[in-house]
């Protein structure tokens, strides 16, 4: 029994130790150009290798082989470097916890903090439309910060380039920072003034700041300008929405109705103006 203990601990003390070094705090869209390991799986090993993003495929996992973590907080590596060379897995966002391997491991795992065969992926890092793309594929991911690390370089390089101004838009709405937004949307509203998609952003940006007459303004453009019928409806719920908060029942019925026609048969806009009418009216 007190061999059995003393083998428990053993096990525990290494466990805690691997913990320590390896902190499962990231998502995998958290960590381009990043070494990290997954959980430990039921072997006690760790699955190791290097993220990345590759221009068609998207977010990629490059797997480098697996590793132990010894008491020491030592880590070893299992496979051999020749069985693991490309092998490549295409990943999808996930909130998976995984952790990013300390650079002090690098040597013990032999790896190198950037990967010669990165290089092939990074010829065109400072173009435009690589900034654009890798932008827009962080605010897909609601990596809003992110995405603006790549967004304002290029509105340096271009403002006029097509979608950038709405697509830094799109990250400052959702980082709040709306006058920034509208900025970017007046621009936008500038190069393309057919763009929907653009008003509806407009729209939430003025409707966020208080900015009621401007919201109802840009509605009623995007009713002459605009065949995207959801995004039209979107707005008018927003208003609707905001109505509903200062519980002004009179203006909301006005908008609720207004959200309404725009969808012929029930959907989630209809469902939540019902209920709030239900609460309204209580």
């Amino acid at each position: 029994m007190k061999h059995l203990f003393s083998l428990l601990f053993f096990a525990l003390v290494s466990s805690l130790q691997a913990q320590n070094v390896l902190k499962f705090d990231k998502t995998n869209v958290q960590c381009e150009d990043k070494w990290i390991a997954y959980q430990m799986d039921k072997d006690s090993t760790y699955i190791f290798g290097f993220i990345y993003i590759d221009a068609q495929a998207g977010l990629t996992f490059n797997y480098e082989g697996r590793i132990k973590i010894n008491n020491n907080g030592k880590f070893i590596r299992i496979d051999k470097i020749e069985n693991t060379t490309n092998i490549k897995s295409r990943l999808q966002p996930s909130r998976v916890a995984i952790a990013e391997i300390p650079e002090s491991k690098f040597t013990e795992l032999k790896i190198e903090k950037t990967p010669k065969w990165l290089a092939i992926y990074k010829s065109d890092e400072n173009s435009i439309s690589r900034l654009y793309k890798w932008g827009f594929m962080y605010n897909g991911w609601n990596e809003c910060e992110k995405a603006l690390t790549y967004l304002e370089k290029a509105d340096k390089i271009d403002q006029n380039y097509n979608g950038l101004q709405t697509e830094l838009a799109f990250s400052y709405n959702a980082l709040k920072k709306y006058e920034k937004a509208e900025i970017c949307l007046l621009k936008a509203i500038k190069i393309n003034p057919n763009d929907c998609y653009t008003y509806k952003e407009l729209a939430y940006s003025y409707n966020s700041q208080g900015k009621t007459d401007d919201v109802i303004k840009t509605y009623f453009t995007m009713v002459k300008t605009c065949k995207e019928e959801n995004y039209i409806q979107e707005t008018a719920f927003n208003l609707a929405a905001k109505y509903y908060e200062a519980k002004d029942k009179i203006n909301f019925k006005k908008w609720k109705i207004e959200a309404e026609k725009w969808s012929k048969t029930e959907n989630q806009i209809t469902k939540y103006l019902k209920l709030m009418e239900t609460e309204l009216n209580k």
